[in-house]
């Protein structure tokens, strides 16, 4: 039996109740001159109990469950660290408003009457709002006094550190199902919580769900890396409800998540990239990450890679290094399935990522 039921079953029959009890009293009052047409007090009461019962049926929701559902999903689109913070400006704004009362009080009529009244509403309402707006410098500042007192570390050191500490980082669908961000948050290169919205969780949910083979592979591999996540204990995974009315596309879900949470998006979906730095939004792109760590190779140095298929042109051999990075070997199509020595001839920087071109050994010494 729901809570929604059992609500309206209270409420029909307490309205039931205040029907019967007005009933009686409209009966009576009707009875005081009887004529050949008027009711009895007992039809009142029925009549007026039934009508009362069925209000209470249809709008005891509407003044008890719904408002509570509705205060419930709001509250819940709200971090921690906000509610916290309005609560704290709500008192230091009401402190303000208690020592402006009495000399408010002592102002002449109507002003003495109403001032006090409407101090409380602004300073309580400016309170709030400010210690919201300027929650990560009080977040900062807050965390700073408090690592300051137990380390007793530098002031210089301390806010970076704390700012790391409190930052926030919301994972986009795309990365989840990528992979590497398990291995790159088990480093600890990912300061800060790692929060996954509950429409993320939607979507991957359905991409697993999916008929096409390939999609829920992909679907099921992003349930096994959030599986992994949370089940190591340095990296905090946080999993919120926290939703954006109004909007359909995750993607533009995230980014105004990220505006009013003011924090960054983990993903290595290119157009996410674009559309939330149009908006000023900070961006963690793991196809960046990982090309700024690849070995950096310089023309003339040596290394070993073992050419496994055809390239393009003609006699080009290609092979891959340990980190992914494609090696385009010159006159390497006689040395298919072999491991053998090359001298880096050129490196090439491509939107997919960094081009190494070589020539076997043996060949560059005897060009010389």
């Amino acid at each position: 039996m729901s809570a929604d039921f059992i609500v309206r079953l209270i409420g029909m029959v307490f309205f039931a109740i205040i029907g019967v009890s007005w009933g009686v009293s409209l009966g009576q009052l009707a009875n005081q001159n009887p004529g050949p047409s008027t009711f009895s007090v007992e039809w009142y009461a029925f009549t007026v109990g039934l009508v009362g019962a069925l209000v209470g049926l249809i709008l005891t929701p509407f003044i008890s469950t719904r408002p509570i559902l509705t205060l419930r999903k709001v509250f819940a689109r709200i971090s921690a660290q906000v509610l916290v913070l309005a609560l704290v400006g709500l008192v230091v704004g009401l402190i303000i408003a208690a020592l402006l009362a009495y000399p408010l009080s002592l102002l002449p009529a109507p002003l003495g009457s109403l001032l006090p009244f409407i101090g409380v509403l602004f300073f309580g309402y400016m309170g709030a709002a400010v210690f919201v707006m300027r929650q990560n410098d009080l977040a900062a500042l807050f965390a700073s006094f408090s690592s300051r007192s137990e380390k007793g570390a530098t002031a210089a050191e301390e806010p970076a550190s704390a700012l790391s500490s409190n930052r926030t980082i919301l994972l986009d669908t795309s990365v989840i199902i990528d992979g590497r961000i398990a291995d790159i948050a088990r480093t600890g290169f990912v300061p800060g919580s790692l929060l996954i919205p509950h429409f993320v969780l939607a979507e991957l949910q359905y991409i697993a769900d999916s008929s096409d083979s390939l999609r829920r592979q992909r679907g099921r591999r992003g349930m096994e890396v959030l599986t992994q996540l949370q089940k190591d204990p340095n990296v905090v995974v946080r999993i919120s409800d926290i939703d954006v009315e109004g909007v359909r596309e995750v993607d533009d879900k995230l980014v105004i998540l990220a505006r009013q949470m003011r924090c960054m998006i983990l993903t290595n979906d290119y157009n996410l990239n674009k559309i939330a730095e149009f908006q000023g939004v900070t961006i963690l792109n793991v196809n960046e990450l990982a090309n700024a760590v690849k070995s950096v190779m310089l023309p003339g140095e040596l290394l070993s890679i073992r050419v496994i298929q055809e390239g393009k042109e003609i006699n080009q051999g290609v092979g891959y290094m340990d980190d992914g990075t494609m090696v385009v070997v010159e006159g390497g199509r006689d040395y298919i399935n072999r491991q053998i020595n090359v001298t880096v001839t050129k490196v090439l920087q491509t939107a997919a990522g960094r081009m190494i071109f070589a020539r076997p050994e043996d060949r560059s010494e005897r060009d010389r």
